[in-house]
Formats: structure tokens, sequence, C-alpha cells
């Protein structure tokens, strides 16, 4: 797959505060009906971003100084709720599209769907993660290098280590997080395969 591997990903950050963060709030469910996901990015996040414009405030995703950003920072128990893979899809398509996320900890549906789109999701404990936040919210121009070989998360002079599974770290690497690219480049073994397989041949 061309450009599938996920090595180091740069980029600046914008940082969404609040654990338990649920799919819902992500995407509203009204935008479910599509079945192509191409415009969902501007609606991420629509209504928790009215009702803070209601009350006088602005939501990250609003906030002009974070316009331009790659890296999504969050805290704990991102992308809980229901399993909607449309989720992390407006999260890809959001401005310039987030290249990865950067959190305390992931529901695991929405960490897989992540997966599968080439979004790595990697983990700093709370207060590495306060720090980072910091940081980014006080210099929002500051690029963040996440290195998915080293597992190591670098902003101006900080250093942070990262969590990231060996399996996954491994697909992101070597460019095979993509199961549908996977099985269409091994074609013919899979043909193969399913010529020897008795339910595909009439149990002859």
């Amino acid at each position: 797959m061309q450009d599938a591997k996920r090595i180091t990903l740069s980029g600046q950050g914008i940082v969404l505060r609040g654990n338990d963060i649920d799919t819902d709030r992500i995407i509203p469910a009204r935008y479910l009906r599509t079945v192509v996901f191409d415009g969902l990015g501007e609606h991420t996040f629509e209504d928790d971003r009215a009702q803070l414009k209601q009350s006088g405030q602005v939501h990250s995703f609003d906030d002009p100084k974070f316009k331009g950003a790659e890296i999504l920072l969050v805290n704990r128990n991102f992308g809980c709720g229901s399993s909607r893979e449309h989720a992390p899809q407006a999260i890809k398509r959001w401005g310039n599209g987030i290249k990865a996320i950067v959190g305390e900890s992931f529901a695991e549906i929405f960490f897989g769907n992540c997966v599968s789109l080439g979004i790595p999701c990697v983990v700093l404990d709370a207060a590495s993660m306060e720090r980072l936040m910091a940081t980014i919210e006080s210099e929002p121009k500051s690029k963040i290098k996440v290195d998915i070989q080293t597992k190591n998360l670098e902003v101006g002079g900080s250093s942070f280590p990262i969590v990231i599974g060996d399996g996954v770290r491994q697909q992101f690497l070597e460019g095979r997080w993509d199961t549908t690219a996977e099985l269409l480049a091994n074609k013919e073994a899979i043909l193969a395969t399913a010529k020897k397989l008795p339910y595909f041949n009439s149990w002859s």
C-alpha cells in the first residue's frame, strides 16, 4: 500500500479536555444515515460546539488558535459509547485531518476503528498529558512529533514516553493496518485456498 506506513507523525495539536467523551458527542446520531463519509468532518462535535457557542464559550474545534491542528489530545476513555465507525471517520476529516490521537485511554472499539483508518491512538499517563495539554494551550503553534518507532512523543524541548500495543505498533510500522488492502493484495492466495475448502466446492 502506498504511504501506508505510520512511523512518525507530526503536526500542531488541538486540546480537547474531558473524560468519557463518547461517540454520540463526536458525531451526532442524525449523521449516521450517510453511507459515505465525505463531509462528516465539518459536523464533528457539532452539538457540543453549538451549546458552548450559545453560552458564549468556544469549543476547541472552533478555536482559531487550533486551526490546522493534526494531532488530537484527549483525556480518559475517549470514544466510549456506541461503536459507530462515523466517529473516527469524522475526526479523520476535520480540518486538515487528524493524523494521530494522544490520550490517557481509549474505548476499545473506537481504538480498533481508528486502527482500521490508519490513525494511531497512543497513550500517555495523566500527569504527562496534563503537561502536554498545558503546553499546547499556551503555545498552540508548537509542533508535536509522535514517533511510533521509538515510542516517544516530542514537543518543544520536552519528551514523553508513549504506550502502544506491540501488535498494533508493528501494523503501523509495516503498513499492514488496512485489512481490506491486505486482502486485496493477497487475492490469488485467497482464491487458491478457497478452492481447497469443501464448503466452497459443494463438499465434493
